[in-house]
């Protein structure tokens, strides 16, 4: 298994563990006991106009005031989380694979051993889709952000979701359109997989264009999840905002940004903002219901980031770990 696309040339060895900007490089974070791989590529800090104006054909209220963000630097996963790089994480199989192999757990091993996982579901989340190397949905915010705290324990790096603002920079890649490769629906095709050409599914990650910053899938595919609670008043502040996060305080709503296979074309915007429901556990049959699934969340899944200078743990507490309530397994 590997997350590499197909046909790519294999990059060169980077040693990820830099603190200046001008030294980060694509690089492929290993998952140790397996042959999984996740390509992440770094985003430049730099400022941008967050939402979309006035003008834009299938603008919404909730993209504006257009205000100016500032934002650090960080890299991005290159393509949303897999179902294979996913249930190392959901189903422990990193750790069966070195018990199999009869290795001794090293520090690393300990700590990751301690963090939650799933329960088990109650059905298949693909729902027939597909796994491997297409993307895992139908994750909560609670289990694509408890992903991202194994990660860190396993790697010794910090990774996280991004924020809505560092999601939306990202997938502009520079742009000021509608899309990343312009204002024309009619190439979308292109670039994102969406209700008239996804076939009634997701594909597998990484089979259309990238954006300028070598991102795939922004558009369509999956909507990601990101840090932040929704709010439709959240553009009204005063500009320039650096960094911003509305810290989740609230399990409904919270935010999305992308657009899935199941999507119209406007709501592959790069502007275009959407969020959870309670409906979205309309499905399932446990009492309580899960904090781990929305099985009716069949286009929702996520991608990662790390930032190139990790806070300090006050300030992840504080402000990028924050969120409430506190979901536990009952």
């Amino acid at each position: 298994m590997t997350t590499h696309a197909r046909g790519e040339e294999k990059k060169e060895r980077f040693d990820p563990h830099v603190d200046d900007e001008s030294a980060m490089k694509p690089y492929s974070e290993s998952l140790e006991y397996t042959d999984v791989t996740i390509e992440m590529v770094p985003i430049p800090g730099g400022k941008f106009l967050m939402g979309s104006p006035d003008s834009e054909s299938g603008r919404r209220p909730d993209e504006g005031p257009r205000h100016e963000v500032r934002l650090d630097p960080f890299w991005m996963g290159k393509y949303e989380i897999t179902w294979e790089q996913y249930e190392i994480w959901s189903s422990r199989l990193d750790q069966l694979h070195r018990e199999l192999m009869g290795q001794e757990p090293n520090a690393a091993d300990l700590v990751v051993d301690g963090i939650s996982k799933p329960t088990e579901a109650y059905t298949d989340m693909s729902f027939g889709m597909g796994k491997g190397r297409h993307p895992a949905i139908c994750m909560t915010q609670h289990a694509a952000r408890t992903f991202c705290r194994w990660l860190s324990a396993k790697t010794g790096k910090y990774y996280r979701l991004p924020t809505e603002a560092e999601w939306e920079y990202a997938a502009r890649a520079g742009s000021t359109t509608r899309y990343c490769f312009g204002d024309d629906a009619e190439r979308l095709d292109q670039y994102g997989w969406f209700f008239d050409n996804a076939d009634d599914g997701y594909r597998e990650i990484g089979r259309l264009k990238p954006n300028a910053w070598g991102l795939h899938d922004m558009h369509g595919n999956v909507a990601e999840w990101v840090l932040d609670q929704y709010d439709q008043t959240a553009y009204s502040r005063s500009a320039p905002v650096e960094n911003p996060l509305v810290i989740p305080t609230r399990l409904y709503p919270r935010v999305v940004r992308g657009g899935g296979w199941d999507s119209d074309p406007a709501d592959l915007r790069s502007a275009a903002r959407s969020f959870s429901r309670l409906e979205w556990k309309a499905e399932d049959p446990q009492i309580p219901q899960s904090i781990w699934y929305f099985t009716n969340a069949h286009a929702v899944g996520f991608r990662i980031v790390r930032p190139l200078v990790v806070p300090a743990e006050d300030q992840q507490a504080a402000k990028w770990e924050r969120s409430e309530p506190i979901q536990t397994d009952p």
